[in-house]
């Protein structure tokens, strides 16, 4: 009996064919629009949590003895959820405050620039909270050290590679 070696060859993903969407500029805007509150919605609650961990952080019996360092980062990061709540929710502001009023292309086209400056804002907030606790548990150098790691990969994953996708 002879032994036969099987070479397997890795199989290039192919993009697959869309069919053509057979929508009207009104129906797409409409598409976009419930496909970006979705996302927005799952955002929204990543930020809430945050919130309240930040809530909650400042009434901890260990809490006055943080250093002047721990409280400037929490405060910076409280306020960073603020801000990235505000940014995530204006999309809702904006499709209320323009409904039946023949604007939702445009809506989705504001809207869809406050989601991108919204997942900003929330990759800076969870960055703080994260060097926040590990100032608290390692101290500063490595705190510093593994939130620029973090940094960088909310970064990768959020922007960069988007970007590099949207490029190619």
């Amino acid at each position: 009996m002879v032994a036969r070696t099987v070479r397997i060859t890795p199989i290039e993903p192919r993009p697959m064919p869309q069919p053509p969407r057979y929508e009207t500029p009104e129906q797409r805007a409409d598409r976009n629009l419930v496909e970006l509150l979705q996302e927005l919605r799952v955002a929204q609650t990543g930020v809430q949590i945050l919130f309240a961990f930040l809530l909650g952080v400042a009434f901890t019996s260990r809490f006055p003895q943080l250093s002047a360092f721990q409280r400037g980062i929490y405060a910076a990061t409280l306020l960073l959820t603020v801000i990235t709540a505000a940014v995530l929710a204006t999309p809702v502001a904006l499709h209320r405050g323009l409904f039946h009023r023949g604007a939702k292309p445009r809506i989705v086209a504001l809207s869809a620039r406050y989601a991108e400056v919204g997942l900003m804002f929330l990759a800076l907030a969870i960055n703080g909270a994260v060097l926040l606790l590990l100032d608290v548990v390692f101290g500063h150098i490595a705190a510093i050290a593994l939130t620029a790691a973090t940094t960088a990969m909310f970064a990768c994953l959020w922007f960069v590679v988007p970007w590099y996708l949207r490029r190619s």
